[in-house]
Parts: structure tokens; C-alpha cells; sequence
């Protein structure tokens, strides 16, 4: 597998991190099954391409980008979803969190 699908399957698996994440507040302590197994299914599907994209990338880089990428798409779809805070300093920290996946991704071997 090239690094470029690497990649590519990395950002994936940070967007199904997101769907798991996001997805933990609709199960109701994994009561509501839907819900539950939607959840359960992509986060084993985000971790399966995380161990995909590991073969190839560096574990660091791939684990700190995977987690950044959920951190960061978690944050956002929190605010805009769930109604939590977008204070400036907040959303600071968020750009400075994109900033050190795309630097990842920049130095990358």
C-alpha cells in the first residue's frame, strides 16, 4: 500500500472516529440498539482502518492524526449539534489542533 492510500484510509478512519464518538450520545448508555450498533460498527470499522493505515505510517504519526482528526471533528459537531461552547479561546485551540494534523501529515515519512 503507498503512503498516499495510507493517508487516505487514516482520514477515513478519523471520520468514522467522529460518527463513533458523536454517536455515544444517541445510544443512551447503550440502551437504544440502533443507535448502539451503529456505534459499535464504526468504531470497530475505524479501528480496523487505523491498523490498516499503521502498517505503512509510523504508529505516532498515525494514532496522533487519527485521534486528532476525531478530536477535532468531535469538538465542531459537538457545537454545532449539541449546543456546546464556541468561545474563541475554544475554537483557538481547535485551529491549533488542525494545524498539528496537517503537520503530521507535512512530516511524514
Amino acid at each position: 500500500m503507498s503512503t498516499t492510500w495510507a493517508w487516505v484510509l487514516l482520514t477515513i478512519a478519523g471520520l468514522l472516529e467522529i460518527v463513533w464518538a458523536i454517536g455515544l450520545k444517541y445510544t443512551a448508555g447503550f440502551t437504544k440498539l440502533i443507535p448502539s450498533a451503529l456505534t459499535l460498527v464504526t468504531l470497530a470499522a475505524s479501528m480496523y482502518l487505523l491498523a490498516r493505515a499503521s502498517q505503512v505510517l509510523p504508529i505516532g504519526t498515525a494514532y496522533s492524526a487519527w485521534v486528532g482528526i476525531g478530536a477535532f471533528g468531535t469538538a465542531v459537531l459537538g457545537m454545532v449539534l449539541f449546543g456546546e461552547s464556541a468561545a474563541p479561546l475554544r475554537l483557538f485551540f481547535l485551529a491549533l489542533l488542525l494545524i498539528s494534523i496537517i503537520g503530521l501529515k507535512a512530516t511524514s515519512t
